[in-house]
């Protein structure tokens, strides 16, 4: 089974946004001597701590370190985007990158109201089917009748998956015969439903034939359970500050987390970070290994935010490792 590594470019607390796209570059060189079949990055936006607003940018600086790991969007926020300056962006990606270069497209804005206001974006409109369709074409060969091209980018067969956290992207790929993520690192509640929709629905296209359905699951591996565990409150922290309104860089880790967010906010993370495996090897090990019998996924994506590059990179190793076991 492919195993793929998702990257938010995390800046941590003490360091500055240099540092972190420093550190994604270095991940991902590591990535691909561990074997990772794609590395991804997301679109965010106004977050102290995420580094990877500007995807494209970073995902041809990623490309230009690697040698020949797929690098992509996980995703690209469509909505924040006319698709034929996707198309180009991509379209030169790929180009430069040939068969290199994947566009996970979501249909979330990537950051708040104000975000939306700034990127001059109508919080009303709902294209998303249709610019997806767009894309398609763009990536396509060129038509002869087409008013409009995409300039590097026609006849580029950019892959292009949909990515979601809810029922909506799994029947939109099922419909266009397309590869589906589903984002079940922080919000795993419709996550069996959704694979399943998108599994009885699809419908065979020029891009795919069956469907090929990815999962996200948070790692955080390291050589004792205890050391993992310790790790994993880095994350748990940075995702209750979010959803209490206090984004911020990524948190160092804490001996104390029921001390720091209570013990009502704990259970109400950990709910939303259940799709994780941490510990030492053979626990993350039996834990992936329960998760992929459970969703039986044609593709794992693995993620975890870690304060400490070094432990990051312990961590993906370990996870790698565990991957080419099974």
């Amino acid at each position: 089974m492919p195993y793929s590594l998702l990257d938010l470019a995390p800046v941590p607390e003490g360091a500055q946004t240099s540092d972190a796209l420093r550190n994604s570059l270095d991940l991902a060189v590591h990535a691909e001597d561990w074997g990772y079949h794609r590395y991804w990055m997301a679109e965010h936006h106004n977050m102290p701590g995420i580094a990877s607003s500007a995807t494209a940018v970073l995902i041809g600086l990623v490309a230009q370190a690697t040698r020949k790991m797929r690098i992509g969007a996980g995703g690209i926020m469509l909505p924040n985007h006319a698709p034929l300056t996707v198309a180009e962006a991509f379209g030169t990606l790929a180009t430069v990158f040939p068969d290199r270069i994947d566009l996970g497209l979501g249909r979330a804005p990537g950051g708040d109201g104000a975000v939306i206001k700034a990127l001059r974006r109508d919080p009303m409109a709902d294209s998303f089917p249709q610019d997806v369709v767009d894309l398609l074409e763009y990536f396509d060969a060129p038509q002869n009748d087409a008013a409009v091209l995409a300039i590097p980018g026609e006849g580029t067969h950019v892959p292009i998956w949909i990515l979601g956290s809810s029922l909506y992207g799994a029947q939109l790929a099922a419909h266009l015969g397309l590869p589906y993520a589903f984002a079940s690192h922080f919000a795993p509640a419709e996550l069996t439903r959704a694979l399943q929709i998108y599994r009885e629905r699809f419908r065979p296209s020029p891009w795919l034939t069956a469907p090929r359905a990815m999962i996200a699951i948070n790692v955080f591996a390291a050589h004792d359970a205890n050391e993992a565990a310790f790790l994993r409150t880095t994350m748990q922290l940075a995702f209750a500050r979010l959803r209490s309104g206090m984004p911020g860089k990524l948190p160092r880790p804490t001996r104390d987390l029921d001390g720091e967010i209570g013990g009502n906010m704990r259970s109400a993370v950990d709910q939303s970070l259940r799709v994780s495996a941490v510990g030492d090897s053979v626990q993350v090990k039996e834990q992936l290994v329960q998760l992929i019998e459970m969703y039986k996924p044609d593709e794992v994506i693995l993620t975890g935010q870690i304060h400490d590059h070094a432990a990051r990179l312990r961590s993906f190793e370990i996870a790698a490792q565990v991957m080419q076991e099974l």
